[in-house]
């Protein structure tokens, strides 16, 4: 899953999110308590302009369905269905369709998390997986639940994701992270979808079910969200679910990508509908209690929106965001905390979630299109209109900017692997390049010749099978493809070795011929 590492992630909304009402002031005492400050009125109007916001930032973006809940005073005041659930088809998004919520899926799982626990500090307990392990022993010893579910393990950005888009399953993932390198444990910030997911299998570990089980009987069931679930099964099976959509060169969009995330279920593979989530963000907002019956603890849920680790140490205004526990967390000028998170899927999905529990006031959107934006936006959008009674800037360019910042292919190669140099080198005989090749990270390669010669390249369990476009020498490129394409990358092959551009962030990406 690509989410914003700059952001936080499919946190998009630790830069986007912060932006309203905040200013950097220096104090030279600590300011009164905060309180209230947006009336009910305030909320009523911003709610009427909804339907307005939707459509007009739907016309913009093209995004084919939209749905939006919101709640206040543990009321939903708003709830509605926007466009088609699929491009071609006449169906239409209602609050009960179900979407993919992407990286959403973080603070509903540390929800399910809170519940299972009796005191706030059981959250620092040491994370204990059969088999899971990091590249410090030490740090295996000692790194808790905490810290995997606020991202300060150490662990490097996105860790594992490459092997979940090469087809590897949850085991083979969680049980190589121990080969990758740390940055310092519990002083840097890093998204890190699988450290998360391994926490989240620990804690079910440790109740003897499974992630998908204790989800449904702590958080799911009790809270009465029927059409929420942790399985992607149970969302490509749902009459009333959304296609994931992305965006063609000519504009449309198009259901052209099916995104399983069951293997990172904890970080990205929830589903759910605005009728569901909405009672979720009841559950948040009212501190565990919902319908006047306690679902989570309030002590162990309030953990969960504290902060635990710098995310941004000076964010586009000025100030400073926090990760806490599945939540970006922010402090506005007049003190009052915003909490919000976004999901994203580049093969189509795109949420977001923000509230202010002093206001008592939240609202979720969810979408079936690729990350442009718009679910940011149109939270960004409502909450500046609640707070200001206009509204301050074009969020919804703002917020587009900043995807497509935080989605552009990571540094790396400056070769244009699509035009060879003039004067290229000609390749060898294909046998000088074919046959099987060993990696600890990413396991085998295969490199195959047809009768042409033309070559193609095998990675993964099933496996997924690439053809290699001659560049120069012993040089080629094939297109990558998956959640985190780059485009284009190079392989390398030298001295009894391939080296995969694009897999070798922390120079994991080398093979070496059996």
């Amino acid at each position: 899953m690509r989410t914003l590492p700059a952001l936080g992630a499919a946190g998009a909304a630790v830069l986007l999110t912060a932006v309203v009402g905040m200013t950097a002031t220096a104090a030279p005492s600590p300011p009164p308590a905060p309180k209230p400050q947006i009336t009910d009125a305030a909320v009523d109007k911003a709610v009427a302009r909804l339907d307005r916001t939707v459509g007009d930032m739907m016309r913009r973006t093209g995004v084919p369905g939209v749905s939006v809940a919101v709640v206040h005073d543990d009321k939903v005041v708003h709830i509605k269905g926007y466009g088609l659930r699929r491009t071609g088809e006449s169906a239409k998004v209602g609050p009960d369709t179900v979407f993919q919520i992407a990286s959403l899926s973080k603070p509903v799982s540390s929800t399910v998390v809170a519940g299972t626990l009796t005191d706030p500090r059981e959250w620092d307990d040491r994370a204990v997986l059969p088999g899971f392990s990091l590249k410090d022993p030490w740090v295996t010893d000692h790194v808790t639940t905490a810290d995997l579910f606020s991202h300060r393990s150490g662990l490097p950005d996105h860790a594992g994701d490459l092997l979940e888009d090469l087809g590897y399953d949850q085991a083979y993932i969680l049980d190589h992270l121990r080969l990758e390198p740390l940055g310092p444990f519990r002083a840097s910030y890093a998204y890190t979808n699988f450290g998360f997911t391994a926490a989240a299998e620990a804690v079910a570990r440790a109740q003897g079910t499974s992630w998908q089980k204790l989800s449904a009987d702590t958080l799911f069931k009790p809270a009465g969200m029927t059409r929420t679930s942790t399985e992607f099964s149970a969302f490509a099976n749902s009459p009333d679910h959304a296609a994931t959509h992305v965006k063609n060169a000519d504009g449309t969009w198009s259901p052209r990508f099916v995104r399983d995330p069951d293997a990172q279920a904890p970080a990205g593979g929830v589903s759910s509908t605005a009728t569901d989530m909405a009672r979720w963000l009841r559950l948040q907002l009212a501190g565990g209690t919902l319908d006047g019956k306690r679902i989570i603890p309030a002590d162990t849920l309030a953990r969960t929106h504290l902060p635990e680790i710098v995310s941004q140490p000076t964010n586009a205004v000025g100030t400073t965001s926090f990760y806490g526990l599945g939540w970006n967390v922010g402090y506005d000028s007049a003190g009052r905390v915003r909490l919000s998170h976004s999901g994203a899927f580049e093969l189509g999905a795109n949420t977001n979630v923000t509230m202010l529990p002093l206001e008592r006031l939240g609202i979720v959107v969810l979408t079936n299109g690729a990350p442009v934006g718009l679910p940011d936006a149109v939270a960004l959008d409502f909450f500046d209109y609640a707070e200001h009674g206009k509204v301050s800037t074009d969020w919804l360019a703002l917020a587009a900017s900043a995807y497509a910042t935080a989605l552009a292919p990571p540094d790396g190669s400056t070769t244009d692997y699509a035009h060879p140099p003039a004067g290229a080198q000609p390749a060898r005989d294909s046998a000088a390049y074919t046959g099987t090749y060993d990696n600890p990270y990413y396991g085998k390669a295969t490199v195959t010749a047809d009768d042409n010669g033309a070559l193609t390249l095998a990675l993964g369990p099933e496996p997924l099978r690439f053809p290699l476009t001659h560049y120069d020498g012993d040089t080629f490129s094939f297109m990558t493809a998956g959640e985190n394409a780059v485009g284009r990358t190079g392989v390398i092959f030298a001295d009894g070795t391939l080296r995969v551009e694009y897999l070798d962030a922390g120079h994991l990406g080398t093979f070496t011929r059996r």
